[in-house]
């Protein structure tokens, strides 16, 4: 039940747990002057988070596609986000025909809370976008914002997931907290909802709106590898608290973004399954394929 050590050792580990590759829900593919951007705000990470932050991946594009095929990911969905008005659509447009033409990517859409958001919305989910991405922190804005209200309705209808990252992990914004999220899902209770690192930091709140919604997941983005849990720790008995809602947890890794190999986040999974005989290979097959196949619809 040991993960992977290294990179190298995760197709072989892929193959022993007869898992036919992996399915990323959270990675991040950008227009190259954006990304340069997101990395060239991670190389001041210590100013911003108050701890360095180097990029693993730190790649051209061709590289990191290549990488990831070599790891084993199938599937995975290449997440944008604008951080101001103005930015949403285009950047839709954007991830639509990245995801058309790049093999094993499926094409994702972003909301922003302004006018006509809706609109563009459901012209991304006609064009065919499976997934959607949401960054309350990054955005600085209210998940509550009634601009947003008509586009939760169009996803909880379409049954297409939404990852959002809405906890104060790494740090706080001006309106992150479950708390605050948990509005959203009471005014739209179908919505199906991925929370973006398990919510952290505040994971038992997370875990108990998986309990409440029937469609709210967790991803496993940055949670429980040695970098995280110097600041966001995981509670004692995660694994077991993870047993009655196994079937909603979900491969996430914030590739290529991570400070630290790929293989960390999958050991660090490995090692939840292996703390609970009611977990096991079912619990990693499900989270690293079978679950997040399901939302993706493959």
């Amino acid at each position: 039940m040991l993960g992977p050590a290294s990179d190298a050792e995760v197709r072989p580990w892929l193959d022993e747990l007869g898992i036919p590759g992996l399915v990323d829900l959270h990675t991040h593919f950008l227009p190259e002057r954006m990304l340069q951007k997101v990395w060239a705000y991670f190389d001041q990470a210590h100013t911003h988070y108050g701890m360095d932050w180097p990029v693993h991946y730190r790649h051209d594009e061709p590289t990191r596609l290549r990488l990831l095929d070599e790891l084993g990911v199938r599937t995975f969905a290449p997440l944008v986000y604008p951080h101001k008005p103005g930015m949403a659509e285009w950047l839709n447009e954007w991830a639509l025909e990245f995801g058309q033409r790049t093999p094993g990517a499926v094409p994702t859409a972003t909301l922003y809370p302004e006018p006509g958001m809706a609109k563009s919305l459901r012209a991304a989910l006609d064009a065919g976008a499976r997934c959607v991405k949401v960054h309350v922190q990054v955005g600085k804005f209210d998940p509550r914002d009634e601009l947003l209200d008509e586009a939760w309705g169009l996803l909880a209808e379409a049954a297409v997931p939404v990852v959002i990252h809405c906890g104060h992990g790494p740090i706080r914004g001006d309106h992150t907290g479950l708390d605050v999220f948990e509005e959203v899902l009471q005014r739209h209770p179908r919505l199906t909802a991925v929370l973006a690192h398990a919510g952290m930091p505040e994971y038992d709140v997370a875990l108990r709106l998986v309990e409440t919604f029937e469609r709210v997941h967790l991803d496993t983005t940055m949670v429980g590898v040695a970098f995280t849990e110097r600041f966001a720790p995981l509670p004692a008995d995660w694994a077991t608290r993870l047993v009655p809602v196994r079937d909603r947890i979900v491969l996430g890794t914030d590739y290529p973004n991570i400070p630290y190999p790929y293989a960390e986040q999958l050991a660090a999974i490995a090692g939840w399954a292996a703390a609970d005989d009611r977990l096991g290979t079912d619990f990693l097959r499900s989270v690293l394929h079978d679950a997040p196949s399901r939302l993706l619809k493959l």
